[in-house]
């Protein structure tokens, strides 16, 4: 992570994920900082862009806890926790709809984890990301989700404009 020359935060990788093809490919190599990893990964099981939507997740509530959710005695113990899906709160000065949004990343079913179209589309994101990015900067950050043949620019924003204007899309 690392701060723009205007303050803004950027995150890069998670040390997890890796190039596909397209959506639907799977990974089945073990790769990535333990705290981080997903329990698919964690479960040798093949995972797609969706490990890290689960690294998302971790990152959120290590900055909002200063602690990583899943922990333990050594990796063993770490990889029960991370599979369990079981941590402790978000602190309480942290909104119902941001634990909400740490909740749905950190969900152990993939099938059941949102992908990236859904996280950017959430009420709490789409309202903060329209009102703390320019258009020119919305434009440049959201067009990168489009990488994997995945045209999900012009849908979400389409969701986030009619989320900020109470319009329905």
């Amino acid at each position: 992570m690392f701060l723009t020359k205007s303050g803004m935060a950027k995150l890069g990788d998670f040390g997890v994920a890796r190039v596909m093809n397209n959506t639907r490919d799977l990974a089945a190599t073990v790769i990535g900082t333990p705290y981080y990893l997903s329990p698919e990964i964690v479960q040798s099981n093949t995972y797609d862009m969706k490990t890290d939507i689960w690294s998302l997740g971790v990152l959120l509530y290590e900055m909002c806890a200063c602690k990583p959710p899943f922990n333990g005695e050594n990796l063993h113990m770490l990889a029960i926790q991370i599979v369990s899906g079981n941590y402790q709160a978000v602190p309480n000065q942290y909104s119902l709809a941001f634990k909400n949004l740490i909740k749905k990343l950190l969900t152990v079913d993939a099938k059941k984890r949102p992908n990236i179209e859904e996280v950017i589309s959430d009420p709490l994101i789409a309202k903060n990301a329209k009102r703390l990015m320019n258009e020119d900067d919305f434009n440049v950050e959201f067009k990168k989700s489009m990488q994997h043949a995945q045209n999900i620019f012009e849908k979400t924003k389409e969701k986030l404009e009619s989320q900020v204007s109470g319009k329905q899309p």
